[in-house]
């Protein structure tokens, strides 16, 4: 063989080899597919993934279904090119979900926070919708991570007070006043522990989507305080999509009568404590799961209409933009599951 022959022959296999390696390099995209469905109307390990304690609660049947999206973070390029022409997975850049200096702690905090807030304002929606309005607020640190700039200091079931001598009762005044401080500053929070005041000096840090905001490193709830108590059990699952779910089922639980008829609804949503319904993301990985659980109906919130009218689904796409909306078009469909008058997701949703 030949000088050129042999330069030829080293040059393919060389091109051969960097091209299969290329398909095991990490790429900057990940990869939403179909999450684990529940009903909120079910157990979670033996109990009730609901729970009220101290109010009448009436029997229901069928379910309310909360539906996930699983995320792929650490895709190569092979397996990004493998879930491109899936049909029921979505390939997106990894910025739209995660900002870029954040590391997995920090998003896993965020989640976990979210769920928190969602579990609350779920809570607080439903109750208005009853008539049934809260008699006092609190705020309660859920976790402090470790490593936080409050780690040591703030621990779990701590009631947070004041910051820098404001009283705090809300969520809103907590961001507010930390918000004040710059990144670095150190702030002063007082707290309640075991029924006893303390306080202490926390420096703050910048936030991992914004280098300007400062915090404190702790995820907290903001406790309302109602004639009964209403109890979420779920942890595996982040986010605020679930919170649409969560209130329509505390409503059913409070309510005579079944808000589902009998057949399996399934959704999703933001929810605030006035029952606006908000936008979520991974819409038709989650309509996909709905169609994998067995569900007739999927509640979507307006904002995410567009995209799910593209899906080649059976399932009745019912438009959403809040609580008393979607309570209204069960209501309807429990009595008529044929009805026209429900609104439905249309391509030229705004």
């Amino acid at each position: 063989m030949g000088r050129r022959a042999q330069t030829l022959l080293v040059a393919s296999v060389l091109t051969l080899i960097l091209a299969v390696v290329g398909l095991w390099l990490p790429v900057p995209y990940v990869t939403f597919a179909p999450g684990p469905v529940t009903d909120t109307l079910g157990k979670v390990d033996g109990a009730p993934l609901i729970e009220i304690d101290g109010r009448q609660t009436y029997p229901t049947s069928g379910s309310l279904d909360l539906t996930t999206v699983e995320e792929t973070p650490r895709l190569n390029l092979l397996g990004a090119l493998g879930d491109w022409v899936s049909s029921d997975r979505a390939v997106v850049p990894s910025e739209l979900v995660r900002p870029p200096g954040s590391s997995q702690e920090e998003i896993r905090q965020e989640n976990t926070q979210a769920m928190i807030d969602s579990q609350d304002q779920a809570t607080a929606a439903a109750l208005s919708e009853l008539g049934i309005e809260p008699t006092g607020t609190e705020v309660v640190v859920h976790e402090v991570p470790a490593g936080s700039p409050a780690a040591g200091q703030l621990r779990s079931g701590d009631v947070i007070t004041a910051v820098g001598g404001a009283r705090i009762t809300d969520q809103d005044g907590l961001r507010e006043r930390v918000g004040a401080a710059k990144p670095g500053d150190v702030v002063e929070v007082a707290y309640r522990r075991d029924n006893r005041p303390a306080t202490a000096r926390i420096t703050t840090r910048p936030a991992p989507d914004d280098d300007s905001r400062p915090m404190i490193g702790v995820t907290t709830t903001e406790k309302r305080s109602y004639p009964f108590t209403v109890r979420i059990r779920i942890s595996d699952i982040g986010g605020p999509s679930a919170g649409l779910m969560f209130a329509l089922g505390i409503v059913d639980l409070l309510t005579p009568g079944e808000l589902t008829g009998g057949r399996t609804i399934a959704g999703t949503g933001t929810i605030d404590s006035t029952g606006e319904v908000g936008p979520i993301g991974g819409i038709q990985q989650k309509i996909l799961g709905a169609e994998q659980a067995g569900a007739s109906v999927f509640l979507v919130p307006e904002g995410n209409c567009v995209d799910a009218v593209r899906m080649k689904t059976d399932l009745r796409l019912v438009e959403v933009t809040g609580l008393s909306g979607a309570l209204e078009a069960l209501e309807t469909l429990r009595g008529d599951p044929a009805s026209t008058s429900v609104p439905t997701c249309s391509a030229d949703a705004s």
